[in-house]
């Protein structure tokens, strides 16, 4: 069907209709151009969202990585960038093949549409002034045809008449005459007009108007098409894109089956693993010794009369104990019932085994790291500094290649003295042979740190252990009152008592790192200015405006012991308090 045939007289209403067309395609060029913008905006958040999230460089978050868990959840922030990126090829393409062309192509159809409707406003003003033309003439023929009826009566009337004249009766024929002359004249020129208009009128209805409506219709109907092949080209955009898509969410699904929870469990042993062995068994105390004590003091009288080894007692053996637990002053002292000395032994924290390693602590400022990282326990100690090492070896072996290259372009050199000089090249050869035996003696203490770990670690104390043996077995009638030996949780072996009486500690041959401390009094008192978390051993943790006993004044390490009750003491940096000292009190002194 065509509209040249169909709808000859419905130009006002095409002209709406193909407008009607070009605003459907403005407004899906629109509603295209949104969603690209919504797609990069959503791309724009994908990535956002995906870098919020990244592990930062050199933080705590970066070693948590090693993780499957972790890793599969990296992974997946990883390929949320892949799938931020195929939005961003939506839009680009979207942009590209259907906004840009559609936008193109709506310029040009309505310049056809303007050029098509113009040329049929031009048919209808020449048809129109045709029209006037045949009303004229026509009306002119018909003037003309009443002016030579009128004539025609007059003359008929004239001539009846006898009373008027011959020459008056011949002046009303010829002017009759005249008239009627006028009339064909006029008849003749509206039969030619007639004729014109009614051609014109045909060629209007049957040829003009057709045909500009036929290139109206083939106008509207590329528009359609043009539309309809626009929206495949959008579902085929969207198609593209989701076999990356697709691959991009089986790499997600392939993170997430590749998570091992046996090696993350493995990892937390690995991280956290101290080394250290559970402590042993607590030894029974019989609270019925107290009634033997004249059996036990006699048998050692007799011992000393037979010229036997004396056994010391006294408050400076030599004997390790856990540092800040108070030894018995006297025999009479109530212990502690069992249950809470085990309560007390698996809440408290682990203390310092010895005030070698108190004092080389505390030499450190608030946050630094010991360079052999002696604050570690045994095995993170082990892993850290084969750590270092791996890193120096790395580091020499990059200066080794430096100074191969050297040597290499040395030797060129003196091959070849026009390419440079050879001498120029010894300052950096000295240079880098300076910073190998550099990195070799660093790397040398570290590997005898290690050397010093790694074997302590599988046998711990076995020479404490036979020492304590060989003088249990000379010694079997005392082993009731001496020490039970235990672990404390570093390796090293401390001396618990047993029995209530004097409190005291067997010495032995290896037991010589510290003596057993006496209570420090109190010097003074301090106000705690800031909260101080005790996180290392021997720290003590404090809360802003608390007041506890100073027991010993900073020695110029940055730290001061404080005390806030019988049980509970130890170090605290000197600037997080202010200390009120005593001046009468024993043992008030200034370290400078």
């Amino acid at each position: 069907m065509s509209w040249g045939t169909e709808l000859w007289d419905q130009f006002d209403n095409l002209e709406k209709h193909t407008q009607w067309g070009i605003d459907i395609l403005e407004k899906y060029i629109k509603f295209v151009k949104e969603r690209t913008e919504i797609e990069l905006s959503y791309a724009k958040q994908l990535r956002n969202l995906a870098k919020k999230y990244q592990p930062k460089k050199n933080s705590k978050e970066e070693e948590e990585y090693r993780y499957t868990a972790c890793k599969a959840f990296l992974s997946t922030l990883n390929e949320m960038n892949d799938y931020a990126g195929q939005h961003e090829v939506i839009s680009e393409n979207m942009t590209s093949n259907i906004t840009v062309e559609l936008a193109r192509y709506v310029q040009e159809l309505k310049q056809e549409r303007k050029s098509y409707f113009h040329d049929g406003r031009k048919a209808q003003q020449h048809i129109e002034i045709c029209w006037k033309q045949l009303e004229s003439s026509k009306r002119r023929f018909e003037r003309d045809c009443k002016e030579a009826d009128r004539a025609q009566q007059y003359f008929e009337k004239m001539d009846a008449d006898i009373n008027v004249t011959k020459a008056d009766v011949e002046k009303a024929r010829q002017q009759a005459q005249v008239r009627h002359q006028m009339a064909e004249d006029s008849k003749a020129d509206y039969s030619s007009i007639l004729q014109k208009f009614n051609h014109e009128q045909h060629e209007y209805y049957h040829t003009h108007i057709p045909n500009i409506f036929q290139k109206i219709q083939e106008m509207e109907e590329r528009r359609i098409v043009r539309i309809g092949d626009s929206m495949k080209t959008y579902a085929e955009v969207d198609r593209q894109v989701i076999p990356i898509i697709g691959k991009c969410l089986d790499e997600i699904v392939k993170a997430a089956e590749s998570i091992d929870q046996k090696n993350d469990s493995q990892l937390v042993i690995e991280a956290y693993k101290s080394g250290f062995e559970p402590p042993g068994d607590i030894e029974f105390e019989d609270y019925t010794q107290p009634m033997k004590r004249t059996v036990s003091d006699n048998s050692l009288s007799n011992s000393r009369g037979e010229g036997k080894p004396e056994l010391k007692f006294g408050g400076k053996s030599k004997g390790k104990l856990w540092p800040f637990i108070k030894k018995n002053k006297s025999p009479k002292q109530q212990k502690e019932p069992l249950s809470h000395r085990f309560n007390e032994f698996m809440t408290s924290k682990p203390k310092i085994h010895c005030f070698r390693s108190l004092k080389r602590g505390l030499s450190l400022k608030l946050g630094a790291t010991p360079e052999d990282f002696s604050n570690l326990p045994p095995e993170q100690r082990r892993k850290k500094l084969q750590q270092k090492v791996d890193e120096l070896n790395k580091e020499i072996q990059k200066e080794m290649d430096q100074r191969d290259a050297i040597t290499k372009m040395k030797d060129v050199y003196l091959k070849n003295p026009q390419m440079g000089d050879p001498a120029s090249l010894d300052h950096k050869l000295t240079e880098v042979s300076q910073n190998i035996e550099k990195l070799r003696l660093e790397s040398q203490k570290f590997e005898a740190w290690l050397a010093e770990v790694e074997g302590r670690l599988p046998a711990r104390s076995e020479q404490a252990r036979r020492q304590s043996g060989m003088f249990d077995a000379q010694n079997p009638a005392t082993v009731n009152n001496c020490a039970q030996d235990r672990e404390s949780p570093d390796g090293s072996y401390t001396e618990e008592q047993s029995q209530e009486g004097e409190g005291k500690v067997l010495a032995t041959d290896f037991d010589d790192e510290f003596d057993e401390e006496e209570p420090l009094p109190a010097i003074g008192t301090c106000k705690a200015l800031y909260t101080f978390e005790g996180q290392n051993e021997g720290t003590i943790s404090v809360v802003e405006g608390e007041t506890l006993y100073v027991i010993e004044e900073d020695k110029g390490d940055g730290w001061t012991r404080i005390r806030r009750n019988e049980d509970e003491e130890g170090y605290v940096p000197t600037s997080y308090v202010e200390v009120y000292l005593d001046k009468n009190a024993k043992g008030a002194k200034t370290y400078i």
